[in-house]
């Protein structure tokens, strides 16, 4: 589905990403993890043709460089960490967007039957059905981040590139969030990739795991694998394992 081919990127002369090769298969969920810095995001935004790359990116065998945008938009959705307001639209209307693609590029243009089923099926996902006619500016920051998770998933993508999805959302927003991209992407065969700070999110999610320092891939495999590898140790300086098991035993005293 997703192939990486010693792909470097980064922001003029500088370097960002150095050499990663990865092969992502359909239904499965890759989780980036890494100290900040490292280049998690920009990765991101290679894989998304946003970033110029040497290398080669292929998305079903087809090299990005020989794609158009709407192309690329077709297989690829992008849930950005930060996501700035500059209008008033209705949750119902800002997750509509996601459907831009399939509108013959007219956002003024009726939606269709089909398009407006779509974005209600996105809504219930997401949990967001009972404030569909709110305007988005008098969200919470929860409720914003599901709105463009939503709105990702409007777009119907074949992979989804998540980064920190789960910032502003409480612990049950987190679970559900993480229960449905798992149900999303085994039932349709769809790929997830993420960056993720919560390592314990990140273990629930994924299928594979990369563990990326400076730059570079140094961990790639299953979650027990790289927990097992030490690396993570390595590249944020502490005992992860020792930290997650100190916090579940605390958790016990309960």
């Amino acid at each position: 589905m997703l192939e990486l081919k010693n792909v470097f990127t980064g922001y003029g002369d500088i370097d960002i990403i150095k050499d990663i090769s990865l092969n992502i298969g359909e239904g499965t969920n890759l989780c980036i993890l890494g100290p900040n810095g490292c280049g998690k995001t920009t990765l991101l935004k290679a894989i998304a043709g946003i970033l110029p790359i040497r290398g080669d990116i292929l998305i079903d065998g087809i090299s990005i460089k020989d794609m158009k945008r709407h192309e690329i938009a077709g297989k690829i959705a992008v849930m950005s960490q930060i996501s700035n307001i500059y209008f008033s639209y209705t949750v119902f209307e800002t997750v509509m967007l996601g459907r831009y693609l399939y509108m013959k590029n007219s956002i003024f243009k009726e939606p269709s039957q089909n398009d407006k089923a779509y974005v209600e099926k996105c809504l219930k996902a997401t949990g967001l059905s009972s404030i569909r006619n709110k305007q988005i500016d008098t969200l919470s920051g929860g409720q914003l981040q599901r709105v463009f998770l939503a709105r990702t998933l409007a777009q119907d993508p074949n992979i989804i590139l998540l980064d920190e999805p789960t910032n502003h959302l409480d612990l049950r927003y987190q679970k559900e969030l993480i229960d449905y991209l798992k149900e999303w992407s085994k039932e349709d065969r769809h790929a997830v990739i993420g960056v993720f700070h919560d390592i314990n999110l990140a273990m629930d999610l994924a299928d594979q795991v990369l563990v990326m320092e400076k730059g570079k891939a140094v961990s790639l495999g299953k979650p027990e694998e790289v927990i097992k590898d030490h690396t993570l140790n390595r590249v944020y300086e502490m005992d992860i394992v020792g930290y997650m098991v100190d916090s579940l035993e605390q958790w016990k005293k309960f």
